[in-house]
């Protein structure tokens, strides 16, 4: 996973009610747009703009049946992301312990 892969998923998440919105779905196989509104008290619209953000991402797939748009969680993204980050904590734990303290 490229840094801007990594920035992007972090600004996605950054968000508390994208955060929220993340984790409803993640505790589901799929929600759709209304659930996610019911379950969180806030607007269709702005349910619908934090999804994009998330989909853009790469955080959540959407497929549509019928008449409803359903929300999923990408877990090899969440995997690639952690596998990122967790090489970049041990990148710079590895550059402190190569420096010399007097």
């Amino acid at each position: 996973m490229d840094r801007a892969q990594i920035e992007k998923i972090s600004k996605a998440l950054a968000d508390a009610t994208r955060l929220r919105i993340f984790e409803a779905i993640s505790g589901t196989r799929h929600m759709n747009c209304g659930e996610i509104v019911s379950l969180r008290g806030i607007t269709p619209a702005t349910v619908s703009h934090h999804l994009k953000i998330l989909s853009e991402a790469g955080l959540i797939v959407c497929r549509r049946e019928g008449q409803f748009v359903y929300s999923e969680v990408v877990p090899e993204t969440i995997e690639s992301y952690t596998r990122a980050l967790t090489k970049i904590a041990s990148r710079k734990k590895t550059s402190r312990r190569r420096v010399k303290r007097n």
